[in-house]
């Protein structure tokens, strides 16, 4: 009998464990890849994260690894299929072995939203990417499209411009919704052309990605864009699909908790990327499981 079990090894869940250990409770961290560090492992540079700037994505998901296995944090790879409240005990349910907790926390982070035009599927990996930071240098000198109009989108385009030839950063309104400091820069790097009011109709392409279809949204005006890649950058959806006795959730997808961690199922809270929340970073996702802790701790201590 665990006192919590954290799904997902994310730095939301990473840092619950650290928190976990700390505060005397016996903890487990349950993740469906061996590889600890969710999202961020894909990152090749984190300038944002206070004390250690300018260190990539997966330096700073094994930091956060060694921290929890240095206390002794339990870990365990198995895929969570649902979470079983009998009230004093939740039963997880994985692909391995059932698992028995006072607390749960759900960790389990987003993923990338895809477009959904013709051919993304078809050329995804032959071209079409979600993650810049991760094949952005195989397109080195070469013309490469982002898609989208927050941070993402931005910081994307911002990093491809150092290698590619030229990028084309396509968004379907006139204005952008990341951040001001990030579209000065966009706006003021030479090899970055902006595409405004306009949406991808079609990835086109021979097994490689040879060009983007694009609609302008006020004229009506459609052209072809030669590129050698596409980055998409259209937002994440929260991962949760597959994982049955969810607490209550939006209609994206979010579970629905605040800052405490804490859900509609008693004993049962949600940290990081997956729960409802106005922005979606390393260091909130890092708050969060510290907080859920806290949270998870007053649980134990008035069930006694």
């Amino acid at each position: 009998m665990y006192d919590v079990v954290i799904i997902g090894s994310g730095p939301a869940g990473l840092t619950a464990g650290i928190y976990g250990k700390r505060a005397g409770l016996k903890t487990l961290i349950v993740d469906k890849s061996p590889v600890a560090g969710g999202q961020i492992t894909s990152t090749y540079e984190i300038d944002n994260y206070p004390g250690l700037p300018k260190l990539s994505g997966a330096e700073l998901g094994a930091k956060f690894q060694e921290h929890a296995k240095q206390l002794e944090v339990e870990f365990a790879v198995a895929s969570v299929t649902e979470i079983e409240d009998k009230k004093d005990v939740k039963v997880l349910h994985t692909n391995k072995d059932d698992i028995e907790t006072k607390t749960v926390i759900i960790a389990t982070g987003a993923t990338h939203r895809h477009l959904g035009v013709p051919g993304e599927n078809e050329l995804t990996g032959m071209g079409v990417s979600y993650c810049a930071t991760c094949d952005g240098a195989f397109f080195r000198n070469k013309d490469v499209a982002v898609v989208g109009g927050g941070d993402v989108a931005l910081e994307d385009a911002l990093f491809l411009a150092r290698t590619s030839a030229k990028v084309y950063l396509i968004h379907r309104r006139d204005a952008f919704r990341g951040a001001k400091i990030l579209e000065d820069q966009v706006r003021s790097t030479e090899n970055i052309e902006l595409v405004l009011d306009s949406v991808v109709d079609e990835v086109v392409g021979d097994g490689m990605v040879e060009s983007v279809s694009v609609s302008n949204k006020k004229t009506g005006e459609k052209s072809s864009i030669k590129v050698n890649g596409v980055f998409m950058a259209v937002g994440i959806i929260p991962n949760t699909d597959g994982l049955n006795g969810l607490p209550e959730v939006n209609e994206g997808g979010y579970i629905v908790a605040g800052e405490d961690g804490v859900t509609s199922i008693s004993g049962v809270f949600a940290a990081g990327d997956v729960r409802t929340k106005g922005l979606r970073q390393v260091i909130t996702a890092c708050s969060d499981g510290a907080n859920c802790i806290t949270s998870v701790s007053h649980f134990i201590e008035n069930s006694k």
